[in-house]
């Protein structure tokens, strides 16, 4: 039986999660998941879990833990024969706590980004909402100005992007995200990575995953796009 992988990874609003797990899917062949796919799609079919969230993020409120992971548990229970990347579960210690009753990890990566680079990209990003798609009118931008790529819907910018909202959304994260970054340390599965620029992190995570996926032989490689 193949080794399978698993791996999370955090940071805070605006620290390229997202980016970096695009490239790490691509290059070493994990699914990517991410939460906020997940409560979009579940929003958009209305299910249960999904409109129950709905009624939180209307009234601008963090979706609590239990409806977080009933949303997210049963997709990772489907996920039993596949290797995956997981970009923004868990958020809090009640949701880490839930995913190691589920799963193993085999790593978490935390993106420790200055606040002045956090500051100076959610300034310039804008968003698709039905989507979740970001562009980022410095180095991503749309095509069209103010227009999604794919649907040319319009692109919006959300209130708690702007530098008033920004310092309380980074306080809560470092607030919440300690007890979790406390415990997978203790685990010894934690890996940080500090900078300013996506591309001078990458190569960096880009040799952790080599070395921990790539040269064990027991590794499910059938899904790894080769050279």
């Amino acid at each position: 039986m193949a080794k399978l992988f698993r791996a999370v990874i955090m940071g805070p609003p605006g620290s390229g999660k997202g980016t970096i797990s695009e490239r790490i899917a691509q290059s070493f062949g994990l699914k990517h998941l991410s939460s906020g796919d997940f409560l979009r799609e579940n929003i958009a079919a209305n299910t249960e879990a999904g409109v129950l969230a709905k009624t939180y993020i209307e009234r601008g409120l963090m979706v609590p833990d239990h409806v977080m992971t009933r949303l997210l548990l049963p997709r990772l229970e489907e996920m039993t024969r596949h290797s995956w990347l997981m970009d923004g579960f868990p958020c809090t210690l009640a949701q880490a706590k839930a995913l190691n009753s589920t799963c193993d990890l085999d790593l978490v990566i935390s993106l420790n980004i200055p606040y002045e680079t956090l500051k100076d990209r959610l300034s310039d990003r804008w968003i698709h909402p039905a989507s979740g798609r970001v562009y980022n009118m410095g180095f991503n931008p749309p095509r069209v100005q103010g227009r999604d790529d794919l649907s040319g819907e319009p692109l919006i910018q959300h209130d708690n992007d702007q530098p008033e909202a920004l310092v309380a959304r980074l306080r809560h994260y470092k607030d919440v995200a300690k007890p979790v970054i406390d415990l997978y340390k203790s685990k010894g599965i934690l890996h940080t990575f500090s900078g300013t620029e996506t591309d001078r992190i990458w190569p960096y995570i880009n040799s952790l995953l080599s070395t921990k996926i790539l040269s064990r032989p027991e590794m499910d490689t059938q899904h790894i796009p080769m050279p």
